[in-house]
């Protein structure tokens, strides 16, 4: 059976958020790329080796704030956008604190302690957490239209 739908105004507020988000993470990527430079890592180097370079922890903090949030960017921009289908301010609201937090995380992470990322940024999780409840409510609800 199909279930028509309409996507609400309000869905604007979500594609904004994703965009936002695209946004961090060029500009995560453009740091990235600042790091490569300043502590001599050369392509196609991903990560910097302690045998060979003295400040490879400081740019492997900052290649790695980077790459865990790629690492979690396609569960991000999943929830968002089913989840925001019917809950549109909640789930735009959660992924405005997703993308602070994750600034946040990678902000910590740069500062070449691991262990910063998680002051402020280690938030992020909860945001996803309050996502992916989006994301099953939209499901259950999908499903149950045909029953109520």
């Amino acid at each position: 059976m199909a279930v028509a739908m309409e996507i609400p105004r309000e869905y604007g507020y979500v594609v904004l958020v994703l965009v936002l988000y695209a946004f961090l993470n060029l500009w995560m990527g453009i740091q990235v790329g600042k790091a490569r430079k300043k502590y001599k890592v050369p392509y196609p180097a991903l990560y910097a080796l302690e045998s060979e370079n003295k400040d490879a922890k400081l740019f492997n903090c900052v290649q790695r704030g980077h790459q865990n949030s790629i690492e979690y960017m396609p569960v991000f921009f999943v929830t968002l956008l089913l989840g925001g289908i019917q809950h549109s301010f909640v789930a735009s609201a959660l992924g405005l604190f997703y993308t602070v937090a994750r600034f946040l995380y990678f902000k910590g992470y740069a500062s070449g302690v691991p262990e910063n990322r998680l002051k402020f940024g280690g938030s992020n999780f909860l945001a996803l957490l309050g996502l992916i409840f989006c994301t099953a409510s939209f499901g259950i609800n999908l499903l149950l239209r045909g029953v109520l």
